[in-house]
């Protein structure tokens, strides 16, 4: 029961291409969002999409491989822990942020075609 203490199951659309960072260590970290959509029925009988974003963050190999296949719109499905951390802005105003960990990438959808 230990590994289901903090994990998160997803299959989304990037909402923007990868964001590459390669750290002086010569660390490789990714970040892009991830859209999920869910849908369901108002009272009034009417079709509601609800979109979820979500800030997803990669290294090692697994950002090798978000930055070499990934592209916006590209639809995936990922397993990762959640993060949720603090900074304080330039104006020293403090900002939370919640991000995904991901340690498990499925690309999902067709093979562009080849050329």
């Amino acid at each position: 029961m230990n590994a289901l203490k903090n994990k998160v199951q997803l299959i989304g659309h990037l909402g923007r291409s990868p964001e590459v960072k390669t750290f002086e260590s010569g660390k490789k970290q990714v970040k892009f969002t991830l859209a999920t959509n869910d849908s369901y029925r108002n009272a009034n009988g009417e079709k509601v999409v609800d979109t979820q974003w979500h800030n997803l963050v990669l290294w090692g190999k697994l950002a090798d491989i978000a930055e070499k296949y990934l592209d916006k719109g590209k639809e995936i499905a990922i397993e990762g822990r959640l993060l949720n951390r603090s900074y304080t802005d330039k104006d020293g105003n403090k900002k939370y942020i919640s991000e995904i960990q991901v340690n498990e990438l499925l690309m999902l959808g067709s093979k562009p075609a080849a050329n």
